[in-house]
């Protein structure tokens, strides 16, 4: 007989993941590590739908079980290949009868399984209660080309806690943000990942999040991360506008022109029409810092505004001259000396966000 865990539970042991919905339900948003394993196709799925909401319960049940039959042999299999110790965490929607089914095929088959109590619909709903909890913060600002994302990573290594919400959504947040990186997740993915990262840091200790506005590219942060970040005292780290453009030069100095020419069209009525013109026959000679000098008066302008306009209190360091090491010791000096004066400061703090 299975034994059924809560979510924190669940997460915590060791054995393979196995996602007993459909497909399209994986596809559309998972727990990470979590493997298909799918009882049902989306077309069957759909089909026993249909037959319980037009016939009954019990006709359903029947067709699902013509419908799987013939598979029994080879879901044992692939466990097998999967888990080659025979010890799996099982889960469907909700935690009924996919799940159910699975279970009892496999302990038959010899398998230890662990059921997450309430399926994937629980997981979910725990997770977010995850992020109402208390959790101090520091937002890294800066306008683009800053070298933020940079510094977050050199952050980590130093064994500060990371939240990098471009890294889990494949995106830096403005036109060019997606050139380079794989396809976005989901939202609902997106939020998976956060959940995950989330329950490794540790409460009392601040967490570091680079400034975003609500949208990484098609991903929201959830409101309660949002509002976290909302109420948190901002570092902002400032450096010379040569350096800016080196930075963004390596960043996007190998990118597919098309696709630079692509992403600066989508923001020529911002940029201005001749603007845009200019900066896309730089590209097209393949001379990028001028293009990008034209850009940037464009972003530096959106984000002093949005900073005049949202009266974001902020904690300037100025980076020209630091080397990497110089500036990681630099922020995590003043992020102590900010959590001294404030934890999470009461009123609302937003900082518009800019990619790296």
């Amino acid at each position: 007989m299975p034994q059924s865990f809560s979510p924190d539970e669940f997460l915590k042991m060791s054995p393979v993941i196995l996602d007993a919905r459909s497909p399209g339900e994986y596809e559309q948003g998972h727990i990470p590590g979590a493997v298909s394993f799918s009882l049902f196709s989306n077309s069957e799925r759909a089909q026993i739908g249909t037959c319980y909401k037009q016939q009954s319960r019990e006709q359903a049940i029947d067709l699902g079980l013509e419908l799987v039959g013939p598979k029994l042999a080879q879901l044992v299999k692939t466990a097998k290949k999967l888990a080659p110790d025979r010890r799996v965490r099982l889960h469907c929607w909700r935690g009924g009868m996919r799940s159910g089914s699975l279970s009892w095929l496999l302990e038959t088959a010899g398998f230890e399984v662990s059921l997450l109590e309430g399926g994937y619909k629980a997981f979910r709903r725990w997770g977010r209660l995850q992020w109402s909890r208390s959790q101090p913060m520091i937002i890294l600002g800066g306008m683009t080309g800053t070298g933020k994302t940079h510094l977050l990573h050199h952050l980590a290594e130093r064994g500060e806690q990371v939240l990098d919400l471009e890294q889990l959504a494949n995106h830096r947040g403005s036109s060019y943000g997606s050139l380079g990186l794989p396809p976005q997740p989901t939202n609902e993915q997106f939020e998976n990942l956060i959940t995950l990262e989330w329950l490794g840091f540790d409460p009392q200790r601040p967490v570091w999040v680079e400034a975003e506005s609500r949208r990484v590219g098609i991903c929201r942060v959830p409101d309660e991360i949002f509002g976290l970040m909302s109420h948190s005292p901002v570092i902002q780290v400032e450096r010379s506008r040569s350096q800016r453009i080196k930075i963004l030069l390596e960043v996007y100095g190998s990118a597919n022109p098309d696709a630079l020419i692509a992403a600066t069209e989508r923001i020529s009525k911002k940029l201005g029409g001749q603007n845009a013109k200019a900066a896309i026959v730089h590209i097209q000679q393949g001379d990028l810092s001028p293009a990008i000098e034209l850009v940037l008066d464009y972003y530096d302008q959106t984000y002093l505004f949005d900073l005049q306009r949202r009266n974001v209190q902020i904690h300037p360091v100025i980076l020209t001259e630091l080397s990497l090491a110089e500036s990681v010791d630099l922020l995590i000096q003043k992020s102590r000396q900010l959590l001294g004066d404030f934890s999470i400061s009461s009123s609302p703090v937003q900082s518009p966000g800019e990619e790296g």
